[in-house]
């Protein structure tokens, strides 16, 4: 099985279930830049949380490496752009502390409402100030949230039952659909004029480093109070700092900073700032959950399946329905690329019927998967496929069609003079080749697979069954594919082992044999 690199502290559980899967766990922590580059060679997975930089040297160190996973949300440590370059497939866990962050924001609202760690430092320093740390309520305040992805929600619920009114701003959330939640959405500069607190729960991209600059805050409501449990860069600190210490924003709780670790920041000299030190998943919990949820996503990635949280994969986000043709596609393209002997310049998928309502683009990757996996020097992932496709200059052509004449749904490749179709069939789904160069079958897809064509007259079925029984090999399933005129011209086999090559030459040898070929 697989070696996988671990170099941060990971729940036990998730690493013990990739060992009981028969992978060797090499769990190295605390390395240096330099250490890294020399222990990732061999390394099928590399598995990481915050700190460990996966830069495109280590990537290129990494020439096994299948997939990278984060155990966690955030992914500015690790080089994307390069990993999908390599076809290095990217996974995290982005489920795994929305809770959890949702939680340490509120903690870090009402922290700074109440100033609670400047009031206990106080105390505990000998120092009674309660007129000092006089606080507001949350109720009747309004909140911003900046970003009403999955955190964001979480905050907006919670907030909503202190009390408080609720504006956000997000592009990508339709308005209506906030509306319903009772969240108000608005630009970002109309919302930092009404606030009276914000939150951010935004990814860190170009776009979003520096969001809240010296600009925007001189825009703000007058004691506005910032909470930040997203990522560090968001917030430009300086210019944080010195609308606090004017007095223009009332305060603000930090979890995260420009840079990680640090002890060092001109907002910590304020007192009426809040900080902790990047706490906004650190629970029992929060670490169980991606420990568990990076194991399955790293398990599915060295078994060559769906991974639903690869995150530079174009198509990570599949239906229920959509994941059951996942095998099916994948083996479809598997027998079409023997069948052909060889890449078309046109490579057509067609889906038909209601699987065509679905976004199909994980299938294409599957079949595409299946298409390059026999034929190429390389794994083949749903990472590196359009790559390898474009590589080899198989022009890729997928096509929906909501008509579906035989079959409920039915999964079309063709190319060149070949072509194969699929479906489920019955409640279990079970899959079954159903068309073949021309020709209507009923076999499901074997793992060993002998496809004869034979000119249409008596005694072929006999002469085929005979060279296989001489040879020793078993028939566990045949099917006769018979043309729109139809003559049956076609011997599907199922076999109980992969048919020899001497075995089939002596097939194609005999008298009214056409072709032969084997699958598997």
């Amino acid at each position: 099985m697989a070696r996988i690199l671990v170099t941060e502290k990971i729940a036990d559980g998730g690493l013990q279930r990739l060992r009981d899967a028969g992978h060797v766990v090499d769990v190295r922590l605390g390395l240096s830049p330099d250490e890294l580059i020399e222990v990732v060679p061999g390394a099928a997975a590399l598995i990481i949380r915050s700190a460990t930089q996966v830069t495109r040297a280590v990537l290129e160190a990494g020439v096994d490496l299948v997939v990278v996973g984060r155990a966690g949300i955030g992914l500015d440590n690790v080089d994307v752009e390069a990993a999908t370059e390599r076809g290095v497939m990217v996974v995290n866990a982005p489920q795994s502390n929305v809770l959890t962050t949702a939680e340490h924001t509120m903690a870090m609202l009402l922290a700074q409402a109440r100033n609670i760690p400047q009031a206990h430092a106080a105390l505990v320093d000998g120092r009674w100030e309660r007129a000092k740390w006089e606080g507001v309520e949350l109720s009747d305040k309004t909140l911003g949230v900046v970003g009403l992805g999955r955190i964001g929600k979480l905050v907006a619920q919670r907030a909503h039952a202190f009390g408080m009114r609720l504006v956000a701003y997000d592009p990508f959330v339709d308005a209506e659909r906030a509306r319903q939640i009772g969240v108000e959405m608005m630009s970002l500069d109309r919302l930092v004029e009404v606030s009276d607190f914000i939150t951010l729960h935004v990814t860190k991209t170009p776009d979003t480093i520096g969001l809240i600059d010296k600009d925007l805050l001189a825009r703000a409501k007058p004691g506005l109070r910032i909470v930040n449990v997203s990522r560090g860069g968001i917030i430009d600190e300086e210019a944080l700092a010195e609308a606090i210490r004017i007095g223009h924003v009332g305060g603000a709780a930090l979890d995260v900073f420009t840079v990680e670790p640090t002890t060092e920041s001109p907002l910590f000299d304020l007192p009426s700032v809040v900080v902790t030190p990047h706490l906004g998943a650190s629970t029992r919990e929060a670490q169980d959950k991606a420990g568990d949820t990076i194991a399955e996503q790293v398990g599915l990635a060295l078994g060559g399946e769906f991974v639903p949280f690869a995150v530079n994969v174009s198509a990570a986000e599949a239906t229920e329905t959509v994941r059951h043709f996942l095998p099916l596609a994948e083996r479809l393209g598997e027998i079409f690329t023997a069948l052909s002997e060889g890449l078309p310049r046109v490579l057509e998928i067609e889906y038909a019927g209601q699987i065509a309502d679905s976004d199909t683009r994980i299938l294409t990757l599957s079949v595409l998967k299946g298409v390059f996996g026999a034929v190429n020097d390389e794994p083949v992932s749903y990472v590196n496929a359009p790559r390898i496709a474009a590589e080899r200059g198989v022009e890729v052509r997928d096509t929906s069609t909501a008509t579906a004449h035989d079959y409920v749904n039915l999964i079309s490749i063709t190319g060149g003079d070949h072509g194969i179709g699929g479906t489920l069939v019955g409640l279990r789904g079970e899959p079954r080749i159903v068309v073949l160069d021309g020709h209507t079958i009923d076999l499901p897809p074997a793992r060993h697979m002998l496809v004869v064509r034979n000119d249409d007259r008596p005694g072929m079925i006999a002469f085929v069954s005979g060279v296989l029984s001489d040879a020793g090999v078993n028939i566990d399933d045949m099917h006769l594919g018979r043309s729109e005129r139809g003559e049956a011209a076609l011997q599907v086999i199922a076999t109980d082992r992969s048919v020899p090559a001497d075995v089939q030459d002596a097939i194609r040898a005999g008298d009214g044999i056409v072709s032969v070929h084997g699958i598997g």
